[in-house]
């Protein structure tokens, strides 16, 4: 009788080692909850109520309620503290645009300032990654082999990473390119500051999780066309088979 377990964790192919670490890096269905709850609650008192303040009160609350249940439950409180540090950089913004003597629309505007600006950042830095050929997806892989950097010889596994990287990249490149004007005109007066917001706090909940639902289901099917071997050592064992007698 063997004395293995009978199902032995084995990691053997770049699409597991990724859709492993996609689903830590999100926390499972509970973490996107967690994180679009405070932005929900925000974007639902401005539009029905227009009291910024009280927005960012029950924001934060809500916030700190999940992390107060986190733990309570002894589990990871990550995804409520990123949150947390989501809102304060939103209050940061509005309590800047007050002390320059911004209107309660001005104001507003400045709460999603942050998000258009992040997500510009993440465009750029992830292409950049893509572009000089070490996306970052693939130091997701390199930190379960134990080498960060062994999966950049591999051309298989970089391409991958790369078309990875790029679906990761989309969500933001779409958010900041109909945010953004949106933005802008808003603050121009090009259209009333009152309209933009109730834009962006729509498109931020259209644009939030829902497109980037998409983008992880793109993902996992790209994942699942594929059996990268994590090693070319690995993809030759697989291409050749050992014939018993």
């Amino acid at each position: 009788m063997s004395m293995l377990p009978e199902h032995e964790p084995t990691v053997d192919t770049v699409e597991a080692v990724v859709r492993r670490q996609l689903a830590t890096a999100l926390g499972g269905r509970r973490g996107m909850v967690e994180a679009a709850v405070p932005t929900l609650m925000f974007t639902v008192l401005w539009l029905t109520v227009k009291d910024l303040q009280l927005a960012i009160i029950v924001s934060v609350a809500a916030a700190a309620l999940l992390l107060v249940v986190r733990l309570v439950q002894r589990s990871t409180p990550q995804f409520c503290l990123n949150a947390l540090f989501g809102i304060g950089i939103g209050w940061f913004f509005v309590h800047l645009s007050a002390s320059r003597g911004g209107s309660a629309d001005d104001q507003a505007l400045a709460y999603f300032l942050p998000g258009i600006l992040y997500n510009s950042a993440y465009t750029l830095v992830l292409a950049f990654t893509c572009l000089i050929g070490w996306p970052l997806v693939g130091f997701m892989v390199g930190s379960v082999t134990g080498d960060p950097t062994a999966w950049h010889k591999d051309k298989a596994v970089v391409r991958l990473c790369t078309r990875l990287t790029w679906l990761l990249v989309l969500p933001c490149v779409v958010r900041v390119a109909v945010q953004l004007p949106i933005w802008l005109a808003g603050k121009s007066g090009a259209i009333e500051a009152d309209t933009a917001v109730a834009l962006l706090g729509v498109l931020k909940i259209a644009l939030g999780w829902p497109l980037q639902l998409a983008a992880l289901a793109a993902m996992v099917w790209l994942l699942s066309r594929n059996q990268t071997p994590i090693t070319p050592e690995m993809r030759n064992e697989v291409a050749t088979p050992e014939i018993s007698d």
